[in-house]
């Protein structure tokens, strides 16, 4: 549901746009065909070899029999893309939005599959790696940019290389290794909002042609797109919206001999921006806290500070045995903390608090072993994960329980860990059968232990994780909050020690690929995947953890080379998603208790189409076309409430962009623009009252580098027509099914929206030493 007062605004935007897009099309077709015949005595570039590591060794982007986007750096840099969440625009049927409260965690969606609920204990189903390293939270994982090589997204299930957690595809995001050389690079923004980033990169050798060590640093801050209009507690930052980042990584690379590589990585970021306050889209009913004028505007009885703190450190070590065989290790160990606040009703009444704590820690090793030759290319390794996974919140419901009971305040607390330790091995191998006709077998085994302990109580006052945030509380005495999920170790009936469970999985993948000319390949495949079974991290009882939920496969696609100038990527895809995880609610007369369990009850189906189209007009002209359709269907419906619909995923998404490079006196200059637009979709799969109608997003740049390539900027203008689009929201009302609503948990109507970016203009300059 929208702000009802924008419906016709809105819709008045989509029918200017959809016009001007197509208009936009027209022109380009008219514009490339004018330039067919001069094209025919021109002596072309031809386009760019893109190479991509999507199965785990250096290949073209073009041999891959996977749907894949990769986007490199200098076009990260032409567009001014700053942050992950902006890579959706130009991969088909790809969601990456931040999610609800803070401005870094992920929601990730890929051709409908993905995980909405960002609680310690549930798996994502989109996997996200920094340098093959696996990132287990969505909390931080809206990275912004820095010293990036590329960014990779494959579509689809990646079970049997990338294993448990990729059942939408994966997110790879891939940093630059050193040239040996000696750089510097610095580089400033300004913006609206009074953004100020500075980024400082560099490398320099310690021991020439053997080691180096290079370094990235990152200040990024901005004003809020809107404030608090009312706050409870004196003294706070009423910026909503803001920015307040800071990232660093340093990075070691030795390389003693030409067969062996070795890098050792740190990394850490510090997210300190506000806690983000949703829009109500009704007038509370408790409080005097209407429909605010802007979408970024937002009341709260909570504090405003919010911290996300990531932190990691990797080592990688190749050994290439021989020109046809390699050995490769990855290991890591990251953790992330961040306490945060989350005012679910955003009222300056305490009607539904939310304040938490999320904690993560884990480590990863992975030996790969790579063969290619004699018409054989083999990946196929051993992987072993360890994470612990911890957490508090607080639901406070402080004005249900002056009013029901007559107590000081209300609370249900709940804390626990959902701890896993997995192991896997995997191999893949390409086989060429004839010249043309190749085959492709993988399979990975993964074998997997969770231990988790959930505490669930109802505390008669209004409790907080940190009694600071809250002037004068106390907790008081005698207060003890009950284990619901574990085991009795000693017999005495009570829950002391964390329940255990484990599951094993088989993922196959198996695909034909039939090379018709050095210029068209045509593949089909089959492949699996599977996210993690898992424990109810919000449990009230004693339930058993819920099975892994398992996506089939089908892909049929074509990878072509038309011409020198013409591009076109093709994949017809089909997927069963089976045993989806989801919170249903057990019938409870208690008003304090939201009576959550988690169980497999639904099932569905979708098919689609993904297509990415590169056109070179002229040596200096480029357009780029990708499209994306599904059609989702849902075949088992046992939850409760049911299923109305799949989250998170239009039906149609496509992207058209023009790129063109102009050479002058002053150095060079390149202009691009591209337009977005995403359909109609709903932010829950069980409720209609928030769904956003579709939309475009219209961005345009311009950069310059001198002719020595040492100073260069760039100007950015993005959502050029200012269009408000729901990325997130929390859906605590009734609706009464006659154009009003009735309130929900909390006693409250409580309806909230969060939005993506306004319209934002920067302007970059940077020096290369």
């Amino acid at each position: 549901m929208n702000n009802i007062k924008n419906i016709q605004r809105l819709a008045a935007t989509k029918q200017l746009f959809n016009q001007s897009l197509c208009a936009v099309a027209v022109g380009a077709v008219l514009l490339a065909s004018s330039n067919l015949h001069a094209q025919q005595n021109e002596q072309k570039k031809g386009l760019e070899r893109i190479e991509v590591t999507a199965r785990k060794t250096v290949e073209s982007l073009q041999e891959v029999p996977v749907s894949i986007t990769s986007i490199g750096s200098v076009e990260l840099d032409e567009k001014g893309i700053s942050v992950l969440t902006e890579i959706q625009q130009f991969s088909p049927n790809t969601t990456l939005q931040n999610s609800r409260g803070t401005n870094s965690t992920l929601t990730a969606f890929i051709r409908g599959v993905g995980q909405q609920d960002p609680l310690w204990g549930y798996e994502p189903g989109v996997g996200i790696y920094i340098d093959d390293v696996y990132v287990a939270r969505p909390q931080g994982a809206v990275f912004d940019l820095l010293d990036v090589e590329r960014i990779e997204v494959l579509r689809g299930p990646q079970g049997s290389l990338y294993g448990k957690n990729t059942v939408g595809g994966a997110l790879k995001y891939i940093t630059k290794e050193m040239s040996g050389d000696t750089e510097l690079n610095v580089q400033g923004t300004l913006g609206n909002y009074n953004q100020r980033d500075l980024k400082v990169t560099g490398q320099f050798p310690i021991i020439e042609d053997k080691l180096y060590v290079g370094f990235g640093l990152a200040d990024l801050s901005r004003d809020g797109y809107g404030e608090y209009l009312q706050s409870a507690l004196p003294n706070q930052d009423l910026e909503n919206y803001n920015k307040d980042l800071t990232a660093a990584r340093v990075t070691i690379e030795f390389t003693p001999r030409d067969d062996l590589f070795f890098r050792l990585a740190w990394d850490k970021t510090t997210d300190d921006s506000n806690s983000k306050g949703g829009y109500r889209l009704l007038p509370s009913l408790l409080t005097d806290a209407p429909v605010p004028d802007s979408v970024f505007d937002s009341y709260t009885s909570l504090p405003t500070e919010n911290k996300v703190e990531l932190e990691g450190i990797s080592l990688t070590a190749r050994w290439d045995i021989n020109d046809a065989m390699s050995l490769k290790y990855t290991g890591s160990t990251r953790e992330s903390y961040s306490p945060t606040n989350i005012d679910f009703d955003n009222t300056a009444l305490d009607i539904f608090d939310v304040p938490a704590i999320y904690e993560d820690d884990n480590s990863s090793h992975e030996v790969q072993f790579n063969y290619s030759g004699d018409g054989l290319n083999v990946v196929g390794g051993i992987y072993y994960y360890d994470g612990e996974s911890c957490g508090q919140f607080e639901a406070i419901l402080g004005f249900l329980g002056r009013a029901a009971f007559g107590t000081p305040g209300l609370t249900r607390e709940v804390s626990g860990c959902n701890n896993s330790e997995s192991t896997a091995i995997y191999a893949q191998g390409s086989y060429d059968i004839t010249e043309q006709l190749s085959v492709t077998i993988g399979a990975r085994y993964t074998d997997e232990e969770k231990q988790a302990v959930v505490k669930n109580g109802l505390i008669f006052d209004n409790v907080y994780p940190e009694s600071a945030w809250i002037p004068g509380y106390v907790r008081p005495s005698g207060d003890i909050v009950p284990q619901v999920l574990g085991s009795d170790s000693n017999g005495d009936g009570v829950l002391d020690a964390p329940s255990v469970q484990s599951w094993s999985r088989f993922t196959p993948r198996i695909g034909l690929e039939y090379q018709a000319n050095p210029d068209l390949m045509l593949f089909a495949s089959y492949s699996q995947g599977f996210k993690s079974g898992t424990f109810n991290p919000r449990a009230t009882v004693n339930e058993p953890g819920v099975e892994p939920e398992i996506v089939d496969s089908i892909e049929v696609g074509m990878k072509s080379d038309w011409s020198d100038n013409l591009r076109v990527n093709l994949t017809l895809f089909s997927l069963d998603h089976k045993d989806r995880q989801y919170i249903g609610l057990l019938p409870t007369d208690d008003v304090t208790v939201l009576n959550q369990f988690l169980s497999n009850v639904a099932a569905t189906s979708a098919t689609g189409i993904e297509a990415e189209i590169t056109y070179l007009a002229t040596d200096n002209l480029t357009f780029d076309f990708s499209l994306g359709t599904i059609n989702s269907k849902i075949e088992e419906n046992n939850a409760v409430p049911p299923l109305i619909g799949i989250s998170n995923t239009p039906d149609l998404t496509y992207n058209l962009a023009a790129n063109y490079v102009m050479e002058s006196d002053m150095g060079a200059f390149t202009f691009n623009a591209n337009y977005y637009y995403r359909g109609d979709y709903r932010l829950f799969e069980d409720s209609d009252l928030l769904q956003e109608e579709g939309y475009g997003i219209l961005n345009a740049s311009v950069n310059w580098q001198s002719d020595g390539g040492q100073w260069y900027g760039g100007l950015h203008l993005k959502n050029l027509t200012d269009e408000e689009y729901l990325v997130g929201g929390y859906n605590f009302a009734v609706d009464n099914g006659d154009g009003t609503y009735g309130p929900g948990l909390g006693g409250d109507t409580t309806l909230i929206g969060y939005y993506g970016d306004p319209r934002s203009v920067s302007l970059t300059v940077g020096y290369r030493f």
